[in-house]
């Protein structure tokens, strides 16, 4: 059987899939640096070829057909793969390494350790975005993710990090004012920062979850808890946070931890990256000095083991 990929120009392909990306003829000339009768004919050539429209012409714009449709997937996909393959073959390490990390974990964890991989990478750029969006990774300009969850992510490479826990944190003053936080008994009408339902799983952990009824409701919630732990430091209540993030605050005695009781969940912290790139220069290097990291904070040591 004939190979049909042998009988279509991958530049008819490549003009294709612009204009069906764009929804526009003349758009696609615009990216592709060619002119709209250009895309025109090529796209005419190929239905041509396949003896099937793949665009309804419209007055002001264009769409794809039932037909165009199954192509434009497929070659959005096809052309997605050949971009990433060529850049990762012609780079040398070189370049621009994209990130993208939930808030608190790049603001309290990476941020302070970002530099030590730039002074041993100096050829890599380091663009770090910061969202609670999970990103696609096989379609957005994204490297590397630094997310929380069970690290089984269709298409992608994931490394196992530390485990998502949490335990009350609040500053000296704070614990004074509750009578020394003695008991996890004391915190059940304190002033509370963070979400309701983690700090249902932390009373549940600490053994009074049955005393809860009738006690205080959180007066605070934030996006993050790099907010949520800003507002405890600001004396406003306890909060609940992971201790790998905000070490460097318990040691220099702004945030105590009063119990060593954690609530525990189900999903992890990971870096994930798509497998198809694992070995792209930039992505190994960060790979690399991460998990080396990680190994070597001591916060984080007591509980490297997954699931511990």
């Amino acid at each position: 059987m004939s190979d049909i990929l042998a009988t279509i120009p991958l530049s008819a392909i490549r003009v294709f899939e612009a204009a069906a990306r764009l929804k526009s003829f003349t758009r696609a000339a615009e990216e592709l640096g060619i002119t709209q009768a250009a895309v025109s004919w090529q796209v005419k050539a190929l239905e041509r070829r396949l003896d099937q429209a793949l665009f309804l012409r419209r007055p002001r714009e264009v769409a794809l057909t039932a037909s165009g449709e199954r192509l434009s997937r497929a070659a959005t996909e096809a052309m997605s793969i050949l971009r990433t393959a060529l850049a990762d073959l012609s780079e040398t390490g070189e370049g621009v390494l994209a990130i993208t990390s939930l808030t608190t974990f790049a603001n309290q964890w990476l941020a302070p350790r970002i530099g030590a991989f730039q002074l041993q990478h100096p050829q890599i750029a380091v663009r770090l975005d910061t969202s609670s969006r999970i990103v696609d990774l096989a379609r957005e300009n994204i490297d590397v993710a630094l997310r929380s969850g069970s690290g089984d992510w269709p298409g992608l490479e994931s490394h196992y990090l530390f485990p998502n826990i949490h335990t009350p944190v609040c500053t000296p003053a704070m614990r004074e004012r509750l009578g020394g936080l003695a008991q996890p008994e004391a915190l059940l009408n304190a002033p509370l920062i963070g979400v309701p339902e983690e700090w249902e799983v932390w009373f549940a952990a600490a053994g009074v979850g049955s005393q809860r009824q009738g006690a205080a409701t959180p007066r605070l919630t934030g996006d993050s808890q790099t907010l949520e732990v800003a507002s405890a430091i600001g004396g406003q209540g306890v909060a609940l946070a992971c201790p790998f993030f905000f070490a460097a605050d318990i040691a220099a005695g702004r945030l105590v931890a009063p119990f060593e009781i954690y609530a525990h969940y189900d999903d992890g912290y990971w870096l994930a990256y798509p497998a198809d790139r694992a070995r792209a220069p930039k992505i190994k290097a960060f790979r690399d000095w991460l998990l080396a990291c990680v190994a070597d904070d001591p916060a984080i040591a007591p509980y490297s083991r997954r699931g511990s």
